[in-house]
């Protein structure tokens, strides 16, 4: 292992004929009698991703004294994958049912979501407020796809994900290595885990082009600014400058009209803007890390919460 914190892989079953497979992270250090632990956080990916994308972010929860998991959400990784479910009543019932399987030690936990996985997390948070103590919504949850794409049809034709099943793993790894030149190994490795990798060294996405458009049609259904209305628990918002000047402008509205919603209701909220990839949390994992500990350290989730 390199003296490196490692985590515990674990399948934990969440609804009948579903289990999801969980890395589960022990801090590596037990805090001072004075001290109040960090955490604990559950890290949720983004679309067609894995749970090994947050292996950087974990490691340095882990160092700081804190617990985390990282889920593989059904369809994706090595959960199981059933056909139906990708709405997000399901998949928010699903981390209902992780946190309660995952025991004591995960009560009420900060949920952090990168992308789709940030929407997840703010779905959860509206539909069991009394579930988490807050949670942090990375590149994710401030925009409407509808208003990018106010016909289903067009936005499907616009975001359906290249065709990929029996493309050489050599070329995705040449792919990734020329896109990603500035990511940390574990950030290029946890990338890889989006694919099964199959005999003859070629790759297709665990999560299957039919369980994508079905989420994806549940993503541009979903109607943010309804959520925000109705959000109970202190957040940190973390988006990403990606030098793209429309998207980017986009996020700064709804950060804007997230932060106008907070202040409506009393309710805690941090904006931290970051510069780089989508992905930032495999990018720069030690500068993500440290903001969401900083937030934690800083009493943002120890804050009130808004009843609703």
């Amino acid at each position: 292992m390199n003296g490196r914190i490692e985590p515990q892989d674990q399948r934990i079953k969440v609804a009948d004929g579903v289990e999801l497979r969980v890395l589960s992270w022990e801090p590596a250090h037990a805090p001072a009698d004075s001290v109040v632990p960090p955490g604990p956080f559950i890290l949720v990916h983004g679309l067609a991703s894995n749970a090994r994308l947050w292996d950087g972010v974990a490691r340095r929860i882990a160092a700081a004294g804190a617990r985390s998991a990282a889920v593989d959400l059904r369809g994706h990784g090595h959960s199981d994958k059933p056909d139906g479910g990708y709405d997000f009543a399901t998949i928010s019932e699903d981390l209902r049912g992780l946190i309660a399987a995952l025991g004591p030690s995960f009560e009420r936990p900060v949920l952090v979501g990168q992308s789709w996985g940030a929407n997840v997390v703010l779905d959860f948070a509206v539909r069991y407020p009394q579930l988490a103590r807050g949670i942090v919504l990375e590149d994710g949850g401030l925009t409407d796809l509808q208003d990018a794409f106010p016909i289903w049809d067009i936005c499907w034709e616009r975001l359906a994900p290249p065709p990929l099943v029996g493309v050489p793993l050599a070329s995705v790894e040449s792919y990734f290595r020329s896109s990603h030149a500035d990511w940390p190994e574990e950030g290029f490795e946890g990338s890889l885990g989006n694919f099964e990798i199959r005999a003859d060294r070629t790759i297709a996405p665990w999560l299957t082009r039919a369980r994508h458009k079905l989420i994806l049609q549940a993503l541009w259904g979903q109607r943010t600014a309804d959520l925000w209305a109705r959000l109970g628990v202190p957040v940190l918002i973390v988006p990403v400058d990606g030098a793209e000047a429309d998207w980017t402008k986009a996020k700064r509205a709804g950060a804007d009209a997230a932060e106008e919603a907070a202040r409506a209701s009393g309710l805690p909220l941090r904006v931290k803007w970051f510069e780089g990839d989508h992905d930032i949390h495999a990018q720069h994992p030690a500068e993500l890390a440290e903001a969401i500990l900083s937030a934690e350290r800083e009493g943002l989730f120890s804050g009130p919460t808004v009843s609703r």
